[in-house]
């Protein structure tokens, strides 16, 4: 299969367009042509980075949902096995730390209170 070299008709007219707009007094037809197939080559080379953009950012599209319903598996997922859940050994001593901070300012508090008034 042979790839397709054809240019659109709407990009030709534009890039002759464009180089007549801009041609210089005295310069010739053929000159003006050449100036066109430039500008033609380089709308063609804008419009290849611009598709070969797309198509990564359709990838990266793609890996995100990709990885979003694995994680939405995962979650919904019963039978889960004890190695993925997270174990979380400090959440005793986490509640337990702040009754003991309280505790101990209540004491002190109260020793400083009969201290001062006998």
């Amino acid at each position: 299969m042979a790839k397709r070299n054809s240019v659109s008709p709407e990009v030709v007219a534009e890039a002759l367009q464009v180089a007549k707009a801009t041609q210089k007094p005295g310069q010739t037809k053929e000159q003006t042509k050449l100036i066109a197939q430039g500008i033609q080559k380089g709308i063609e080379e804008y419009k290849k980075r611009n598709k070969e953009k797309a198509r990564e950012l359709d990838k990266q599209k793609r890996k995100l949902q990709q990885a979003k319903s694995t994680l939405e598996q995962e979650h919904t997922n019963p039978t889960i096995s004890n190695e993925t859940l997270p174990t979380q050994p400090t959440t005793a001593k986490q509640s337990v730390l702040p009754w003991l901070l309280l505790a101990v300012s209540w004491l002190g508090f109260a020793g400083y209170f009969f201290l001062l008034h006998p």
